[in-house]
């Protein structure tokens, strides 16, 4: 078994916090159906966590008892509806320590949430610091997921600024070694994964934090794998935006959330126009409401928000440092068992040190040609075992590491060893299956 030493800014613990794992997949209904014949081992949590039977409850609560529209009734379903939604707010807020409830914008996804980032920036944004153009230039790394790629792409498309990037190692770390110069005054955003969706890295952003602010660059983080796993202060990472998604987090699909700082909200643009999002309207021109009215267009994800809120309760019972080290242990276990299996090659950090339970590899065959993940996963499907195939939005990686897809498999709070146990056996079954 490997040794677990405790990376630097993690906790120190006088003992380690442990998990009831038995007791809270109790909670998990769909954990105990069989699929194809055997139990059902869920390892696909990066791609969306399951739902425990507190959050599906506090939906169908909502909907059975305080169905409402928000913010412009005063009758008493819609003033309880209402309520109900900004509490959400309140309760996302706190969790990842934002100073204001109004700096939580909810969106449907991590995706809108850097696209709404995105949309502040252009040739003529009022706000210097929004403003980009030819020689100017946003940063990003090689192990983005495409939706912290693709909308910078087409932001510099349209407005002529320059995307570069850092580059991976091949031990899947960030290669900082040519940060200073990559990272230069001419740069006016930084927008970085903190978890690495495909090869399970956790990356320290101290470095790349400092340098930006020395040159004026506004940051954003990709969260998206991170808060749903780790303990999470968006003050502490002294960042300006964090994009994060509610159905990797144990909440129903349809929300996410933006954070900023607030007075970085309260100069960006409008990212939709309609109804909720207006001070004042007339026939030629319109005032917007401030943050973070101003970027929630329409009737929002009223329902989805009160799951969020209750998956946030959950998490928080169950604690996000006992979560971190349930997960850190399981991944060690998890690296020792998979290291046994013949022509298995994982992708990324292979110690348990900066890196999270998702874990990406390749396997061959006992004649030494490689199998097609979508081969791997349909033989491991046919045993129960669910995970992940493909270049797993972030096709670069994959092209970085010489392959066109990957397996992925991926733990949370509620997996056990036992299921690692079954990934192993039931690779074993795909390298028969392909003797």
């Amino acid at each position: 078994m490997s040794v677990i030493t405790i990376p630097e800014g993690m906790p120190q613990y006088a003992e380690k916090p442990r998990l009831d794992v038995e007791a809270i997949r109790a909670d998990f209904p769909i954990l105990s159906r069989t699929v194809n014949g055997h139990p059902l081992v869920y390892l696909d949590s990066a791609a969306t966590s399951q739902k425990p039977r507190q959050v599906i409850e506090a939906i169908a609560d909502h909907y059975l008892h305080h169905n409402a529209n928000v913010s412009r009734s005063v009758h008493t379903l819609g003033t309880e509806a209402t309520e109900a939604f900004e509490g959400a707010r309140a309760t996302v807020a706190g969790f990842i320590g934002a100073p204001r409830a109004e700096e939580i914008v909810f969106t449907k996804n991590s995706t809108e949430s850097i696209n709404l980032v995105a949309h502040a920036f252009s040739g003529t944004a009022a706000d210097p610091r929004f403003r980009l153009g030819p020689g100017d230039e946003i940063v990003i790394t090689e192990m983005e997921h495409h939706s912290n790629l693709v909308p910078w792409q087409l932001l510099c498309e349209r407005t002529g600024a320059t995307l570069k990037w850092l580059g991976v190692t091949d031990q899947g770390r960030l290669d900082e070694s040519n940060l200073d110069e990559l990272i230069t005054e001419r740069t006016k955003l930084v927008s970085m994964v903190h978890y690495s969706n495909i090869l399970g890295t956790i990356n320290a952003t101290s470095r790349v934090t400092k340098r930006a602010k020395e040159v004026g660059a506004l940051v954003l983080l990709d969260c998206s794998q991170s808060i749903p796993h780790l303990p999470f202060d968006a003050v502490d990472y002294g960042v300006d935006f964090v994009a994060f998604t509610g159905h990797k987090m144990l909440g129903p699909t349809g929300i996410g959330a933006l954070w900023g700082r607030y007075e970085l909200l309260e100069a960006m643009p409008p990212f939709l126009g309609g109804g909720s999002m207006v001070e004042t309207v007339t026939m030629p021109r319109t005032t917007f409401a401030p943050p973070p009215a101003r970027f929630e267009a329409g009737t929002p994800p009223i329902a989805e928000a009160v799951g969020l809120a209750a998956a946030v309760r959950y998490l928080q019972e169950v604690g996000m440092e006992a979560i971190q080290w349930h997960e850190k242990e399981l991944t060690a276990y998890a690296l020792d068992a998979l290291a046994t299996v013949p022509g298995l090659h994982v992708f990324g950090p292979t110690v348990p040190v900066g890196r999270g339970g998702t874990i990406s590899f390749s396997l061959a065959a006992p004649d030494g040609i490689p199998i097609h993940p979508h081969d791997v996963g349909q033989v491991l499907d046919s045993l129960g075992v669910q995970v992940r195939v493909g270049h797993h939005c972030a096709r670069p990686t994959c092209v970085r590491f010489g392959v066109a897809a990957m397996t992925r498999a991926s733990f949370y709070l509620y997996t056990t060893t036992d299921e690692v146990d079954a990934l192993v056996r039931g690779l074993a079954q795909v390298r028969k299956v392909f003797a």
